[in-house]
């Protein structure tokens, strides 16, 4: 989109625009937090065991996959403000889905449409941001990542209150649907417009990954692995394992979110002060732990914290990885886009493989294997080195592919 580089825009234009993309992450967000306090109603309304939902799951990865290329195409013809206005209302409105499927199906066919959805939105939004941030002349991806941390506490909040009232998950998803349909369409009011030159060809659509990136990524893919677990599964870890009730089970999910959100708001100043690979250490160290508080938790409030642990030690590492792509070598938008797709890949497979360990042996074993991965961050934090700050500069076509769970 490199129209954006021809158009004059003023600090007050940039700064509304900066605004208005945070605000759609903030909704983004929310509707991934209102999804994930309720994935044990769905379990039990669509009637399926714990492999059987981790195989559902996977459709969102199929879904995503599928759509994300598309995405770069619809943004190209229509110019970002209006491409972005229609992928985050099929976002905001795809939340309906997966508790109206009464059994395994449907349910798949659900999670593959709110997976493609997700995807496309994910993209335009990322792409957008990083305009924002060339514009600004600063780094603002960390709080973006932040704010969209923020709006999946606020859905989780609001998860945690319906199912601790007993609504019904339908009534709940179509309300909140609604809600954020209408506060997505009036931020993206105020986004910016970029269309792509006359002459400019639509962006690529995958980028093979040089090999100092397949060793970021797979930093990031220990990260977002570990968020996706804990995302997707905590409150069904709760309920199952610790036979927790459902408000309290909502209330984990909760404070995973809280953590991650407060951390990635404050990433910025830590990073600067610590460096990137002392707190991708320190983050591992902690995710770790957190990991193990889960594993042997014979309480709730003990896993609880323990997943509040992993959330604030995971929270920066991606926004890490992409500064760190950035100076990796003498292609930096293609090792960008490479990391991307690696940890993109990790946040969603991690949820069906964790219910697959979880079939085969239990849901503890899947999160001692959580665990490991996070000893990983502390073992392999060394390849971040450079990346010292968590915004890199970047091309538009590096963001077509975007940040996990940014």
């Amino acid at each position: 989109m490199s129209g954006v580089g021809e158009v004059v825009c003023t600090p007050v234009k940039v700064r509304r625009a900066r605004y208005a993309v945070a605000a759609v992450f903030t909704v983004h967000g929310a509707v991934t937090g209102s999804f994930a306090t309720r994935v044990p109603w769905i379990q039990d309304h669509a009637d399926v065991s714990t492999g059987r939902l981790g195989f559902a799951l996977a459709f969102t990865a199929f879904g995503a996959a599928c759509a994300m290329p598309l995405a770069g195409s619809v943004t190209h013809r229509f110019g970002s403000r209006a491409a972005l206005r229609g992928l985050l209302a099929l976002w905001t409105l795809s939340l309906v889905l997966p508790a109206l499927a009464p059994n395994l199906p449907t349910l798949c066919l659900a999670m593959f449409t709110y997976g493609a959805a997700a995807g496309m939105a994910d993209v335009a939004m990322n792409a957008l941001g990083v305009e924002v941030e060339r514009l600004h002349g600063k780094s603002i991806m960390s709080g973006l990542h932040g704010m969209w941390s923020a709006g999946a506490l606020i859905g989780s909040a609001g998860g945690t209150l319906a199912a601790h009232l007993g609504v019904d998950a339908r009534v709940h998803h179509a309300l909140a649907a609604a809600a954020l349909t209408v506060l997505g369409l009036l931020a993206c009011q105020w986004v910016l417009d970029i269309r792509p030159a006359a002459d400019e060809e639509p962006p690529p659509r995958f980028a093979l990954p040089p090999r100092p990136a397949l060793l970021i990524g797979a930093v990031g893919f220990c990260a977002v692995f570990a968020e996706g677990a804990s995302l997707d599964w905590s409150a069904v870890y709760l309920r199952d394992r610790l036979e927790s009730s459902a408000g309290v089970a909502a209330a984990c999910t909760t404070g995973f979110m809280l953590t991650m959100a407060v951390a990635r708001i404050a990433g910025d100043a830590v990073v600067d002060r610590f460096g990137a690979v002392r707190t991708v250490r320190s983050g591992g160290v902690l995710a770790a732990l957190g990991g193990l508080l889960i594993v042997v938790a014979g309480h709730p409030a003990v896993a609880i914290g323990g997943f509040a642990l992993m959330g604030l030690g995971i929270a920066v590492v991606v926004p890490l990885c992409f500064a760190a792509a950035g100076h990796s070598g003498p292609n930096p938008s293609q090792a960008i886009a490479g990391v991307a797709t690696i940890t993109y890949t990790s946040g969603l497979i991690a949820p069906s493989l964790i219910g697959g360990v979880a079939q085969a042996t239990s849901l503890m074993v899947s999160f001692v294997v959580v665990t490991v991965l996070a000893c990983g961050l502390v073992a392999f934090a060394g390849v971040l080195r450079g990346g010292q700050r968590t915004g890199a500069k970047v091309s538009p076509r590096a963001a077509a592919v975007p940040d996990p769970r940014p």
